[in-house]
């Protein structure tokens, strides 16, 4: 009984990777990788007082 709950639960997480690496593969095809980097260094210089 418990095996099936198991099986359940080791698909819907297999799912959901895969789900998450297509999602990842999409914004890196689409150039927005790029712009997620740009934000984020300036997020750290305004967050240290450089920018």
């Amino acid at each position: 009984m418990n095996e099936g709950k198991e099986r359940k639960t080791c698909f819907i997480r297999r799912i959901l990777i895969f789900i998450a690496i297509l999602f990842l593969g999409i914004g890196i095809w689409r150039g927005e990788a790029g712009v997620v980097w740009i934000k984020a260094v300036n997020l750290c210089l305004e967050c240290i007082g450089i920018g």
